[in-house]
């Protein structure tokens, strides 16, 4: 096969192919290109003149970190979006309604100003985080509207090789912003980006933290000529670590509108909550829930609720932790607790029960200590992608001091342990709940079900099919269940079950 049909082949599929492999260019000719590119899209003076950016838009978001499948297709969010930005003084505010076919639609907003940060769901304010401030810095500086000028004010302003990107011919130009390496891709024909790519840690995102250094790429297009000559592209595809992350398309764009006097306003009671927990990262967050104590459904088994929720088995020969969630620093504290509660016990296992981004983020603690990771056969992939990311930006025990993971694949009935706390391990292989196992607990008749369904605000369970694949794999498994308990339930009569079920299969 000739170079040239080896070279056909690859941008058919899209693949990024360097053009160049000689040095990077000095970067007075970056220089050149951003004003070239600032030229195409409608002049630099006329981007500097934008002091406000209003738009609506709809978009949606794939659910990457909780769908059925790592790999996809994905679980999808619905998003219909109001979105003010004040370019002239770092103010950003976002309006959000979301829908998912299995949840009641959500109305959200979240408002940075001045370093502050408030948030609410449903007109009910919520604790907002480092995260919404660090988002909404990402958007106003390296927007479509201001990351050209970014760029041109980078002290490392530097042009890299050429490459192809979706087929096309791109110039690209490398600079570093807030620590975080950025690369800009230029379409060589137009000049107008065709996308931003840059990698930065998100330590305060309760999905994004577990991956360490994460590589962000937005790409543009639908481009638009708007009055007053500014193009603008109306369609953002982004990507997280290769992954199709969102999708946005802008429907109406407002260029320099006046905004109301309050759309930026924050209260001074949230703006000084924000300043208490500004600098919390994940891991910072506490063991436990404050006004939910931990239970024993049985002797020795320590059931510990949470945002995510943990559980202690003390068996013979050691103590088994029974998921893994949120992150590295929350297992240390259940780790602490685990030494609290019986010293000297060694940890001789950690079971992972199913793939969701937060019930596997704390795995990596484990990992570090050489403490074994039971886990399905399906999720070893994912778990390995897990303890193989990179974080140098804030690095955990892993990350400082590497070690081989120690996994053990589930595939069928596993037992871990002997007497009164003999743990069995069983995977579900249900159609919507593949990815998850069960934890049987023979001599209690106890079983943990990992995290298929959960109860709504009312009381009543939702996603009654993954109810019946539960119920299914417990009659499979001929399993003798008086108790249940799940990653948000705690210890509930098996028959509300058979209720739920039985509810389900007689409603119209």
């Amino acid at each position: 096969m000739t170079r040239g049909k080896i070279l056909a082949g690859l941008l058919a599929l899209g693949l990024q192919i360097p053009v160049t492999a000689h040095s990077t260019t000095p970067s007075g000719e970056a220089v050149d290109l951003l004003h070239q590119a600032l030229r195409q899209m409608g002049g630099e003076d006329r981007l500097k003149a934008l002091r406000t950016i209003h738009f609506q838009a709809t978009g949606y978001r794939n659910a990457l970190e909780q769908s059925e499948r790592p790999e996809g297709p994905y679980i999808v969010e619905y998003e219909e979006i109001s979105e003010s930005r004040d370019l002239e003084h770092g103010r950003w505010t976002q309006k959000m309604e979301t829908r998912w076919q299995v949840q009641p639609a959500v109305k959200s907003s979240i408002v940075v100003a001045d370093g502050a940060v408030s948030r609410s769901f449903d007109n009910q304010p919520v604790p907002a985080s480092h995260q919404q401030l660090q988002e909404a810095e990402e958007q106003l500086e390296l927007g479509p509207e201001r990351v050209l000028l970014t760029a041109l004010a980078a002290a490392d302003l530097r042009l890299e090789p050429d490459t192809i990107m979706q087929s096309v011919p791109q110039r690209v130009v490398g600079f570093t912003w807030k620590a975080a390496p950025v690369r800009l891709f230029l379409n060589r024909y137009t000049f107008l980006p065709t996308a931003v790519e840059w990698k930065s840690a998100y330590p305060s995102d309760m999905f994004w933290s577990a991956w360490g250094d994460v590589t962000t790429r937005v790409y543009y297009s639908l481009w638009w000529l708007y009055p007053g000559g500014i193009h603008y592209p109306r369609q953002w595809d982004t990507f997280r670590d290769n992954l199709p992350d969102r999708v946005l398309t802008i429907s109406e764009l407002s260029l320099n509108p006046e905004f109301p006097a309050d759309e930026f306003a924050i209260a001074a009671d949230e703006r000084s909550s924000f300043a208490q927990r500004a600098s919390n990262t994940v891991d910072d967050r506490p063991l436990g829930l404050p006004n939910q104590p931990a239970v024993e459904p049985a002797k020795d088994v320590v059931h510990i609720p949470g945002a995510w929720n943990t559980t202690l088995v003390k068996q013979s020969d050691g103590i088994v932790v029974i998921e893994a969630p949120i992150s590295s620093g929350y297992s240390s504290k259940v780790i602490a607790e685990v030494d609290r509660r019986w010293p000297g016990a060694p940890i001789k296992a950690v079971i992972s029960t199913s793939d969701s981004w937060p019930h596997i983020a704390g795995v990596r603690e484990y990992v570090a200590r050489g403490i074994p990771v039971y886990a399905l056969d399906l999720n070893l992939p994912i778990l390995q992608r897990l303890v193989n990311a990179p974080r140098t930006s804030f690095p955990d025990l892993l990350a400082r001091s590497p070690r081989t993971a120690d996994f053990h694949a589930v595939s069928e009935k596993t037992v871990l342990g002997d007497g009164p706390n003999r743990l069995e391990l069983y995977p579900l292989r249900g159609e919507t709940s593949e990815r998850q196992m069960m934890v049987y607990f023979p001599e209690h008749k106890l079983l943990y079900g990992s995290d298929p369904f959960q109860k709504d605000g009312a009381g009543e369970y939702f996603y009654p099919q993954t109810v019946w694949e539960v119920k299914h794999a417990v009659e499979r498994e001929k399993l003798q269940v008086d108790t249940f308990f799940m990653m948000h339930m705690g210890p509930t009569p098996w028959s509300d079950l058979d209720k739920a079920a039985a509810q389900a299969e007689h409603t119209k």
